[in-house]
């Protein structure tokens, strides 16, 4: 805190400012790594001096940066801490206000459609052990672009979503080490007869993710985009991959190191799987695109792993089920022989870690892709990483599983973007 004057520690508005911009800061930023815990410490000392709407603006700052926050989440809030102020434009306000409650009636129309696709599988019963957080899924969606042009990403990545997560929770919580090898080689062979190999309830997995491909293979062909196809298919090979092979991790004991676990982590993201599904609804994705995703750029590993950190820190708890399974938070702990509160302590360090490395790579291709660089992908692109790394942090938010148990803080806020209009 020594590099900042203690005069400036009373000016809320200042303070509220370098707040926000130090929330952009990359690696050996050392002046606004302290200015991180400067301005926190005094904007927490003034908050209760502080009158609406400028305690509002730092309250919700503290509780959330703008920079990490999901684009229409914090327009929600900003929209109700703007027309407070004295200073307001009533007409931008209005237009404001008639835009979020536009978007959100798309949106309900997007949800309306996604659930009738949904109920058709009747997976809540035949999947009874899987979670069914198509709307959790469909938020995910929402944060990538929320524009009305990107109505088909939102809904390809909502699928996308929930069915990795009936992958991630049939490997995890309910297939034999027998059954997930046999899955897996399905996969490989990517052939409906290969169902006929399966359990019953392996089958229905099987059969459920192979229709999804079904239809995003006449999608891709309608919008030219044949291409991405085998890419496609090819990122859901690797996901069964990955869970496979932790699953044989853990259940046989077999503790990796903890670098070779995060190697795996990266395709267990699903950041390969999401993207793939978007690009049929992209006019700018092209072949380059794929050739990019499959070069592995610093800015896919890194956000691929600062997402999962704040999973782990996250979904600790639920997944190692009182010590019957091992997780990343474990393999930390034996691989370093540290208590499971430094290595949780160890993994907040890593996702600040991890922001930093996004930050870079972000600001990094937003200055190559303004020089019109071939090898960076377009703006939409480089805009769907940052919020995947924004809508892994909302969702995990405070070493919560918000995605598991969304009743607890982030269904409010779903409700908010989904339900509840404005009032004009």
């Amino acid at each position: 805190m020594n590099e900042f004057n203690e005069n400036i520690s009373s000016d809320a508005k200042g303070l509220l400012s370098l707040y926000e911009a130090a929330h952009v800061r990359i690696h050996e930023e050392n002046i606004l790594e302290e200015a991180v815990a400067f301005t926190t410490h005094h904007l927490n000392r003034l908050l209760p001096q502080l009158s609406s709407p400028l305690q509002d603006l730092v309250k919700r700052a503290l509780h959330q940066s703008l920079h990490r926050g999901v684009p229409r989440i914090e327009t929600r809030n900003y929209i109700s801490i703007y027309e407070k102020l004295e200073s307001k434009d009533e007409m931008l306000l209005k237009f404001a206000k008639l835009d979020f409650n536009f978007l959100q009636n798309m949106y309900r129309k997007e949800l309306c459609d996604l659930t009738g696709w949904w109920n058709k599988f009747d997976l809540k019963s035949k999947l009874p052990y899987a979670r069914d957080r198509l709307v959790e899924c469909y938020l995910w969606g929402q944060a990538f672009h929320f524009e009305p042009k990107y109505s088909y990403v939102r809904s390809a990545v909502a699928k996308g979503m929930q069915m990795i997560s009936i992958m991630d929770d049939t490997y995890d919580n309910y297939a034999t080490l027998e059954e997930a090898d046999i899955l897996t080689e399905a996969f490989e062979r990517w052939d409906i007869n290969e169902a006929e190999r399966l359990s019953d309830t392996m089958k229905v997995v099987y059969k459920f993710v192979l229709s999804i491909y079904e239809d995003y293979e006449r999608d891709a062909v309608q919008q030219q985009k044949s291409y991405a196809v085998p890419y496609a298919k090819e990122t859901v090979k690797q996901v069964a991959r990955a869970y496979n092979k932790e699953l044989k991790w853990f259940m046989g004991r077999e503790m990796p190191t903890f670098e070779e676990y995060f190697v795996n982590t990266v395709f267990t993201s699903a950041i390969y799987v999401m993207f793939a599904a978007a690009i049929p609804g992209m006019t700018s994705a092209s072949e380059e695109t794929i050739n990019w995703l499959l070069s592995e750029p610093n800015i896919i590993i890194g956000t691929a792993k600062m997402g999962r950190y704040v999973e782990d820190l996250g979904s600790h708890e639920r997944e190692n089920r009182g010590g019957e399974m091992l997780t990343a938070v474990d393999c930390y702990m034996k691989h370093h022989g540290v208590s499971k509160e430094e290595a949780l302590e160890k993994f907040v360090e890593l996702a600040e870690d991890g922001w930093k490395d996004v930050n870079k790579e972000w600001i990094k291709m937003t200055c190559s892709s303004s020089n019109n660089d071939s090898n960076i992908p377009k703006e939409d692109m480089i805009d769907q990483l940052i919020n995947y790394a924004r809508v892994a942090e909302v969702t995990y938010k405070n070493c919560a599983d918000g995605y598991t148990y969304p009743e607890f803080f982030l269904g409010p806020q779903i409700a908010a973007q989904f339900l509840h209009p404005i009032i004009i």
